[in-house]
């Protein structure tokens, strides 16, 4: 089985292809939703020992958690140790279960996939991009968003130009859905073709 990683940066538009992955047959795994779950879940515990008063109801409260790691580059560390590993565990079992069900190829849509070394856990890096004008308008469209807000998530990422000199595919979502679904057919014909490639004598 064939292992892609599709990543992208902020407003680039890597949730809509992941979704295209995902009508296409193809097993995804979604790093963002794992952690969704997992602060409801098996992080409760350990992540309120780290940082007490940030439970409200038996879950994380995120509201209250952002602020203890936002600008404290030890306590993310000391967060990103409890909850990385969660996240793998997780990620392991979705690779044995797609394995088991006979997937060809699955991905693994990780927002931070340079910036943790997951890149490390993948056959090929799919990265979803657009350019920075783009970019910066979707970004400002959503509720709650402003200037200063986007340009601190965008300091926490990879540059896009960064990511796109260490893939190995680009999705250009610049062109529109039609455009970017096509590029992701082309990008799973040309694993099936490299997979077939492997396996000839």
């Amino acid at each position: 089985m064939q292992v892609i990683g599709l990543t992208g940066s902020l407003g680039m538009g890597k949730s809509a292809t992941a979704r295209m992955f995902s009508e296409a047959g193809v097993p995804v795994h979604d790093a963002d939703a794992t952690v969704h779950r997992l602060y409801e879940g098996d992080a409760v515990a350990p992540i309120e020992a780290a940082f007490p008063g940030v439970t409200v109801d038996g879950r994380i409260d995120r509201g209250r958690l952002g602020p203890r790691v936002v600008n404290d580059a030890a306590a993310l560390k000391r967060l990103e140790a409890i909850v990385h590993p969660l996240v793998q565990r997780e990620e392991a079992a979705f690779l044995e279960k797609a394995r088991a069900e006979g997937a060809a190829v699955a991905v693994l849509d990780i927002p931070l996939l340079f910036e943790t070394g997951a890149d490390a856990r993948v056959d090929y890096v799919v990265v979803v991009s657009a350019p920075a004008w783009l970019q910066r308008e979707r970004v400002l469209k959503r509720p709650g968003m402003s200037e200063e807000k986007f340009l601190a998530l965008l300091a926490k990422q990879l540059p896009d130009g960064e990511k796109r000199k260490r893939a190995d595919f680009i999705v250009d979502s610049a062109k529109g859905f039609d455009s970017a679904r096509a590029q992701v057919h082309a990008i799973l014909r040309a694993v099936a073709s490299r997979a077939a490639d492997a396996t000839r004598p």
